[in-house]
């Protein structure tokens, strides 16, 4: 056999521009400071630290028990589909037939599932700053180009219009919206969805509405619940890929279970993308995640319990932080982090030398004060 020089390349032109989690290199670093002995707090991850509430644990157990352990439809089992059709239009306003919707390995899942079906070489995609560290990523696999809008504290770190249309070019595809917000904790009203709504809908744009902190809402008219973008008419809904889960509203970040509703024709495109890669979402946590729709009571008992924990630790951290020399924040609406402006203090605390070394600050968190 003919011996070849060199070895295989490791990574193909797919991950150019493309790096890894910052989220899960933080994580990392915490867990490996801790193998050698130190004390760290993490606060990294998005992830709630209560228990998944005792009566889906029980059904994801029943599930195993009885067999069902087996592939399912790539879309998801249909009880689940309908769960969560009626749930979306019974919470949020949106009309959508089972078969519109997509069970997938958790909400990250279905926005990478529509960013390609629905982006491709050439498209650009509006991305609202501070995001979601996955966001631009998901686009780039896509072969498409993030476009970064920036918002402010003054604003409420929330986007608008006018910010939106200072971007658009004839190759803009679509909008990634987060409400409520990760990093921020910002909330869009249904006044300020619907000017994002028409300038979206004038403009042909997809509109990838990432809800999974829905139900995680604090001080307002929205503490029912944030409002979808979605159910505000159906020309908007026509626009939309409605993107939840069950794993921040629930505790079931390990289960993996999340969902996408759109049109048809998006939904058809998004679970041939599916099929190829994962297949369907977890049998078991299908089970669960029903059980989570169905048992409505104990899954509202759960939810207001693990809210209230949130709400008060909120506060807690609001008034630690209040007054901080360098440090400006404002309080969160919604979901579970606090997003601090730092530049007033790189300097002093030798961790940067301007605003976009916050990277260092963290780092610099981590290594000497033990809060990753």
């Amino acid at each position: 056999m003919t011996q070849l020089s060199g070895t295989p390349a490791v990574a193909s032109p797919n991950l150019a521009g493309v790096p890894g989690s910052e989220t899960l290199r933080i994580s990392s670093l915490a867990a490996e400071l801790r193998r050698a002995g130190r004390s760290i707090v993490s606060l990294s991850a998005g992830e709630p630290d209560f228990d998944t509430p005792e009566h889906i644990r029980a059904a994801g157990a029943a599930a195993i028990a009885e067999g069902k352990t087996r592939y399912t439809p790539t879309a998801g089992v249909a009880p689940l589909r309908e769960a969560i059709a009626e749930k979306l239009e019974r919470e949020n306003g949106i009309r959508r037939t089972p078969d519109e919707v997509l069970v997938s390995a958790g909400a990250k899942q279905v926005l990478f599932n529509a960013c390609m079906a629905l982006f491709g070489p050439g498209d650009e995609v509006l991305i609202p700053a501070p995001y979601w560290v996955s966001f631009p990523p998901m686009v780039r696999l896509a072969r498409a180009t993030p476009v970064i809008v920036t918002t402010g504290l003054d604003r409420g770190w929330k986007v608008d219009p006018e910010g939106l249309r200072q971007h658009l070019t004839p190759r803009t595809r679509g909008l990634i919206l987060n409400s409520p917000s990760n990093p921020t904790g910002a909330v869009y009203d249904k006044q300020e969805l619907a000017g994002i709504a028409e300038f979206c809908v004038a403009h042909g744009l997809w509109i990838l509405s990432d809800e999974i902190y829905e139900t995680l809402c604090y001080d307002s008219a929205e503490a029912a619940g944030a409002p979808s973008i979605a159910g505000l008419d159906p020309e908007v809904a026509a626009h939309t890929v409605t993107v939840n889960g069950f794993s921040k509203t629930y505790a079931m970040t390990g289960w993996r279970i999340g969902y996408g509703a759109a049109p048809r024709a998006a939904i058809e495109a998004m679970e041939i993308v599916q099929s190829h890669c994962s297949s369907n979402a977890s049998s078991v946590g299908q089970a669960a995640a029903l059980a989570a729709l169905t048992e409505r009571e104990a899954s509202r008992r759960a939810v207001t319990s693990m809210r209230s924990a949130f709400e008060r630790r909120r506060g807690r951290l609001v008034a630690g932080l209040d007054g901080l020399e360098g440090v400006a924040n404002r309080p969160p609406d919604g979901a579970f982090y606090l997003f601090s402006d730092v530049r007033g203090v790189l300097d002093s605390r030798g961790a940067g030398s301007s605003a976009s070394s916050a990277d260092d600050f963290c780092d610099w968190l981590l290594r000497e004060h033990g809060l990753a």
